[in-house]
């Protein structure tokens, strides 16, 4: 592989890397609207985390092709996900509070 092609299988990973973050965080704030005491809320969070399946499932086959690309095949439970953004949270407190 030349360094064209191997910068574009690293750019491909990083950005198969940074959709498997966002689904994971936007599917954990789903979780989160399913908390709500509103009914359009929970089912607003219900229909978030099916559509956040189904681009996972699309971000399986990413890994999948890019495991083809490089020879080295990476499973599910190697890619960091939500564990990963829960310690990155941050508590915010309101100026004055």
């Amino acid at each position: 592989m030349d360094s064209k092609e191997r910068q574009l299988t690293e750019l491909l990973g990083l950005t198969a890397r940074t959709l498997t973050h966002l689904t994971a965080s936007m599917t954990s704030m789903s979780f989160e609207l399913l908390r709500s005491e509103d009914e359009v809320t929970r089912a607003a969070g219900r229909r978030m985390i099916d559509r956040m399946a189904t681009i996972s499932s699309g971000l399986d086959e990413h890994w999948r092709l890019i495991g083809e690309l490089t020879g080295v095949h990476v499973a599910q439970e190697q890619i960091e996900t939500v564990h990963e953004i829960q310690l990155q949270r941050k508590t915010i407190t309101p100026i004055g509070g």
